[in-house]
């Protein structure tokens, strides 16, 4: 079992920038893909960006590709999301999530991660 705790949410104007952290303590950490997920109130969890457990490959939702970056770092069991030019659309509860296995070849859902952290409310004013 994993334990995930994020950190670097808030308040942001619309069109600036957050930089969401995720630690990760009780498994090798290195060893397995990471995820980024959302949920909006009333909405469904989604999926927002993925990263394999080396790093070279990664995923992402299409509502934020080219203004969101997923990035890991295996010696400080981090992983974290860069998230630039964001909008309204992008308020949510942010979590980090550990996956069952080290890599996608396919963009992953919620069923694809075993572990998940409480999140971390990320606020857009428009």
């Amino acid at each position: 079992q994993v334990q995930l705790a994020e950190s670097g949410g808030g308040l942001v104007q619309a069109g600036g920038s957050l930089r969401l952290s995720c630690a990760a303590s009780g498994r090798t950490f290195s060893s397995y893909a990471m995820g980024w997920f959302r949920q909006a109130p009333g909405k469904e969890r989604e999926f927002v960006a993925a990263i394999s457990w080396s790093g070279s490959s990664t995923f992402y939702a299409d509502s934020v590709k080219g203004r969101f970056t997923i990035s890991r770092d295996n010696a400080k069991n981090t992983v974290s999301l860069q998230m630039n030019s964001l909008n309204a659309e992008d308020t949510a509860v942010y979590y980090c999530a550990s996956s069952y296995s080290g890599q996608f070849y396919y963009t992953p859902t919620v069923a694809d991660f075993s572990s998940w952290g409480q999140g971390t409310q990320v606020t857009v004013s428009s």
